[in-house]
């Protein structure tokens, strides 16, 4: 299993703004692609301003396919077009990720 671990930084003020923005035009046709993600969290104490979500998927080729398909939707080009807009994000971390060894749940 590869955990696509995104960490995100929002301009102080506007977290709320933009997770309102993704949930009405980003959720639902990335969950077309992606399936369910693992988590979706806000952070609640640290940098307030900042968001991480965990996508999973079988391996590094099956996450380039489903992302490829997502990045030709129109409808996610649409979202993506207006977060750019919006302006509200400041940084984006990205870690694929697997499991250690001795974790086996």
């Amino acid at each position: 299993m590869l955990y696509d671990v995104r960490s995100y930084v929002c301009r102080p003020g506007t977290i709320k703004k933009h997770l309102a923005l993704y949930a009405e035009h980003g959720y639902a046709v990335q969950r077309r692609y992606l399936g369910e993600p693992l988590a979706y969290l806000q952070t609640e104490s640290g940098n307030v301003n900042s968001y991480t979500h965990i996508w999973c998927f079988e391996n590094a080729g099956d996450r380039e396919e489903r992302r490829a398909q997502l990045q030709l939707d129109p409808e996610w080009i649409g979202f993506l077009e207006k977060s750019a807009q919006a302006g509200y994000l400041l940084s984006q971390d990205n870690q694929l990720m697997v499991r250690a060894p001795f974790f086996n749940p």
